[in-house]
């Protein structure tokens, strides 16, 4: 018996929901936007193999990979329930960039966790999933937050709870909204990304900040679709991670100028996301960054509706 999981891109933050809002991406065009696993009966106990457009960027030693450390994290989660973990081969393949916005390490654990699930008769529950999940994402940013495993893992965009025994519940979308998402090739790490913020903000930023999630939210469940994007801002992140983004602000001002909902960083960048409603103009501004924002053969833009499904397991011959 053999599985492979499939796990989406995510945008992280979302712009309003600085570390609780997410969302998981799917390309209009059908091409994969996120990274596969697959987990095969072997004869030894673990092996892994790479592959994809961004296998090269991976560690040589499979043992300083995360699908590895997933190995691990999830052998101890089923030796708690009085389970062992079978013999197994795994094939990770690295679709999306390293430090690149789009939920990497997120992508890559999630796929691992649920094809390794998948591959023990789904032996741990959502719930259990999720946890370890943004456990093993944790160890790569440095703290453990949900909002690009979750979105990955459940689909959808959600909003991290993590009160009363609630990790994350979804929010709804507007399905005619075009999310344009693009990553110019080059590389930010999360640590770095969250160096460059300030150790305390303004009581004014704070209440921007919740004040406009809070719209957002609202204004997604009662189908104001001007509102959800008047709020679609970020005074937590942006303002000081779009130095670390070259031509982030032309970005912002020609999409402004094609009509755009909004602009932001996805994550910690240097993905940037534009949401508009008229697919025409969204392929317009995939071409226009493609030749004036992508920097090197790394990069990659496409035009996205929110993946409502998730990672998907199924088995393979």
């Amino acid at each position: 018996m053999a599985v492979v999981a499939y796990a989406p891109a995510s945008i992280g933050n979302v712009s309003v929901g600085f570390d609780v809002l997410g969302a998981a991406l799917a390309p209009i065009d059908g091409a994969l936007l996120g990274d596969r696993v697959e987990v095969h009966e072997s004869e030894q106990a673990f092996s892994l193999a790479c592959r994809g457009r961004f296998a090269h960027k991976l560690p040589d030693d499979p043992q300083k990979n995360i699908v590895y450390s997933c190995y691990l994290g999830y052998a101890e989660a089923l030796q708690k329930k009085g389970l062992t973990i079978k013999p197994l081969h795994m094939v990770l393949e690295k679709n999306l960039p390293i430090g690149s916005g789009l939920g990497s390490s997120a992508s890559s654990i999630v796929a691992a966790l649920e094809g390794l699930n998948g591959f023990h008769d789904f032996a741990l529950d959502q719930d259990e999933q999720l946890l370890l999940m943004g456990e093993l994402e944790g160890r790569i940013s440095g703290s453990v937050h949900y909002d690009n495993v979750a979105p990955c893992y459940l689909g959808g965009i959600q909003l991290m709870i993590e009160e009363a025994g609630i990790i994350s519940q979804s929010v709804p979308d507007f399905a005619n909204w075009f999310w344009v998402a693009c990553y110019p090739g080059i590389s930010i790490s999360t640590a770095e990304a969250r160096a460059i913020l300030p150790k305390e903000y303004s009581r004014s930023d704070c209440l921007t900040y919740g004040r406009r999630l809070a719209a957002f939210v609202h204004a997604s469940y009662t189908g104001q679709e001007a509102l959800a994007a008047a709020v679609l801002k970020d005074v937590i992140a942006e303002p000081y991670r779009q130095a670390l983004i070259p031509g982030f602000n032309a970005v912002r001002e020609h999409a402004a100028a094609k009509g755009a909902l909004a602009t932001g960083i996805s994550g910690s960048g240097p993905t940037v996301f534009i949401a508009m409603t008229d697919k025409e103009k969204a392929l317009e501004m995939k071409s226009w960054l493609e030749a004036n924002f992508i920097q090197n053969q790394d990069g990659f833009c496409h035009v996205c509706h929110i993946d409502r499904n998730g990672t998907t397991v199924s088995k393979i011959a």
